[in-house]
Parts: C-alpha cells; sequence; structure tokens
C-alpha cells in the first residue's frame, strides 16, 4: 500500500505548523524568548519573578484574569520548576487545557448548511468569507455567497472578486437594498440550485439610525423563515491585533445573536497572539479559525495543539 498520501498529510502539517510559527513570532519572543530571560540572574522562581512574569503574559494580551490563573499555577508548582524549559513546559500545559476546552460543535446536516458571518468592519469579514468559500470549493462543495452589506458599495465589490478567487457563486443587488430582503433571495436560490454551503455577508456598522444588533436579528429570522433549524453555524470574525476589545466585541455579538464560533484574523505580525487564550478562557465559544496571512489558504482550522506550540 502506498504511503504517499502519509507524507503529503504530514508535509501540510509541518508547513502549516512554519506559517503558524512564523505568523506569531512577535508573541513568541514575548513568551519564549523573554520567559528565557527571566532566569538569567536567579535560578528560583520568587516573587519579583512571578511579577516580571505577569507582566509579560499581560503584554501579549492573555489577559489579566487569565494571567493571574496563570501565575497562582506556577507559584504552585514553583518548587518543582528550576530553569526556563520547566518554566514554559508548565505554562503550555496550562494553556493548553484553556485552549481544549471549547473544541467545535459543527452539526452534522444533510443538504443545504447556512453559515451567516458577522463582526465590525475592518476585522477582514470579506476576506474570511472568500476565504473558506475556498476550502468548501476546494473539498467539493457547491457554495453561494450573499453580499448581504448593501450599505458598502465596496464590500459588494471586494466580495464579488473573493467569490471568484474561491471558485463560488455570489447573489448581489443594488446598493441600499434590504440586507434581509437580500439574505431571503440568497437562501432561495440556494435551496432551487441544492447549493451546499450558503456563507452570508452581513454589515458591520449601518449609516442610519437602524441599530446593528437589531439588523443582524432580523437578518437570522430571516434565514428561519425560509430554512427552520437555520442559520446553522453564526460566526463572529474578530480582529487579533486589536487585543483586548476583540473580547469586547465577542461579548456584545453573542448576546445578541448567540455566536457558535469565532474567526480570528491577522495574528501574522502582531504581539497579541494571547488573546486567543483570552477568547477561549472567557467567552467558552469555540474558536474555529485562525488568519495568518493574506493568501487564500492562510486561513487555518484551529489546531489547539499546534498552537500552543507554535506560541513557545
Amino acid at each position: 500500500m502506498s504511503l504517499n498520501w502519509l507524507k503529503k498529510d504530514e508535509s501540510a502539517s509541518t508547513g502549516i505548523f512554519k506559517r503558524l510559527k512564523k505568523g506569531l513570532s512577535k508573541t513568541r519572543q514575548i513568551l519564549s524568548t523573554d520567559i528565557d530571560q527571566l532566569f538569567a540572574g536567579s535560578k528560583k522562581i520568587d516573587e519579583a519573578m512571578l511579577e516580571e512574569l505577569e507582566a509579560l503574559l499581560i503584554t501579549s494580551d492573555i489577559g489579566v484574569r487569565i494571567t493571574m490563573e496563570l501565575i497562582e499555577h506556577i507559584s504552585i508548582k514553583s518548587n518543582q520548576i528550576s530553569d526556563a524549559d520547566e518554566l514554559k513546559k508548565e505554562l503550555k500545559s496550562e494553556i493548553k487545557t484553556f485552549l481544549m476546552a471549547n473544541p467545535p460543535h459543527v452539526k452534522n446536516i444533510e443538504g443545504l448548511r447556512v453559515i451567516m458571518v458577522v463582526g465590525v468592519n475592518g476585522v477582514g469579514k470579506t476576506t474570511t468569507i472568500g476565504k473558506i468559500a475556498a476550502k468548501y470549493t476546494a473539498r467539493g462543495e457547491k457554495v453561494l455567497i450573499v453580499a448581504a452589506d448593501t450599505f458598502r458599495a465596496a464590500a459588494t465589490e471586494q466580495m464579488m472578486i473573493w467569490a471568484e478567487r474561491a471558485g463560488a457563486e455570489i447573489v448581489v443587488q443594488k446598493a441600499k437594498t434590504d440586507p434581509a430582503a437580500v439574505v431571503y433571495d440568497g437562501v432561495e436560490t440556494a435551496v432551487s440550485k441544492k447549493v451546499g454551503i450558503v456563507l452570508i455577508d452581513t454589515a458591520g456598522r449601518l449609516h442610519t439610525k437602524i441599530n446593528l444588533m437589531e439588523e443582524l436579528k432580523k437578518i437570522k429570522r430571516t434565514i428561519s423563515k425560509k430554512l427552520p433549524d437555520a442559520p446553522h453555524e453564526i460566526l463572529l470574525v474578530l480582529d487579533a491585533t486589536t487585543g483586548q476589545n476583540a473580547l469586547s466585541q465577542a461579548k456584545l455579538f453573542n448576546d445578541a445573536l448567540g455566536i457558535t464560533g469565532i474567526a480570528l484574523t491577522k495574528l501574522d505580525g502582531t504581539a497579541k497572539g494571547g488573546i486567543v487564550v483570552g477568547i477561549c478562557r472567557t467567552l467558552q465559544i469555540p474558536l474555529r479559525y485562525i488568519g495568518i496571512g493574506e493568501k487564500i489558504d492562510d486561513l487555518q482550522d484551529f489546531d489547539p495543539a499546534l498552537f500552543t506550540e507554535a506560541l513557545f
């Protein structure tokens, strides 16, 4: 039996890990190199070292509460830690536990799967939708994108470009059309064409007095009217570079809509990679995807073990 498929799979995993490490290099500087330096003048963990470690963890945007949990854990284990490698091993183990606590629960759906994608403007929502579409088309799925952010002309134009790149169909209507009406037509089109995946783009800010969350709730209700069990997923896109502000956004969207998963973009080039730990520990919402670059295949399924290794 040929082992080519196994080698190919291992090669792909190695490539993903290298890109992930590169993308997280600034965060790894804090969580690895800077931790090594903590032991430069001391061989034991004391109060002064714990304070320095606390500052490093907060700098990486893990968050104050989660940092305190990690510091408490290290303090308890301090007698068993005599060098930087042992300290990193303990941090790695605890962080990995946090990241694995909320695995994605994607329902098995026969037929049409509707994914509603939400997030404020500027987080990379349009490109994320395009990249997710590419993932599904690469698996042989028939994908339809519904461009329901009708308040920004540029959003529709960008979505059309991404749909073409991803090999997906797209439903668009003229600017200022009621987004809920666009969504209804889009789902109707998907049903008639026997599409497998529908990705719905939504506004991240409205140029009217309408409250954004109320508009999104309306879209959600509209989807349910056409398909009672839909949307099957509500994916929130967050920008890693905004750090703790991403947590605030997540809470707001989750309270209004019931988020089922998160896509965290722009992890490459930021020192705030610790926000991944904060999101997983604080929100109890599965992290589905992470963005580590601009290329169409740089949106990766979140792998807690791989991510933890790349952090250190």
